[in-house]
């Protein structure tokens, strides 16, 4: 048997199979891959994934979250106590295509952007319309 650890290989099976090992590198987020040669010759792969450890996140600045949160309490006319948060989804708050284009020509007048329609149709949550924005502001500024 062979196993994989990294770009490490460690080879346990008889010395014929051991020349067909390879040192294999790009096994992104796996713990263990292991390599075994049954009796009929025939080998099989076990992948076992590693559990994740930590996230990246490229989330906005909570400022711009909540700007982006009034514009669309605004634009959809939600009562002061209807809860809208980075995780609000559009449809959820009730925004139908037309509305969701009505938000982004807020956002594009408060920010003093210009949304691509490509970028546009890729917002479902507020937490997206923010991330883009901030994205855009930086670019806009460099």
């Amino acid at each position: 048997m062979a196993s994989i650890s990294g770009t490490a290989i460690a080879t346990f099976a008889r010395p014929q199979f051991a020349a067909r090992a390879q040192v294999v590198k790009g096994f992104s987020g796996l713990k263990s891959v292991s390599f075994s040669i049954q009796r009929n010759g025939f080998p099989s792969v076990r992948l076992q994934p590693a559990p994740r450890r930590f996230q990246v996140s490229c989330a906005a600045k909570p400022e711009t979250v909540q700007k982006v949160c009034e514009i669309v309490k605004k634009q959809l006319a939600l009562s002061d106590d209807t809860p809208v948060t980075g995780e609000s989804k559009f449809s959820a708050l009730g925004a139908d295509s037309l509305d969701t284009v009505e938000i982004v020509m807020g956002l594009e007048e408060a920010f003093e952007i210009s949304v691509e329609e490509e970028s546009a149709q890729s917002i479902t949550t507020v937490q997206d319309a923010a991330d883009l924005i901030e994205k855009l502001v930086e670019a806009k500024s460099s």
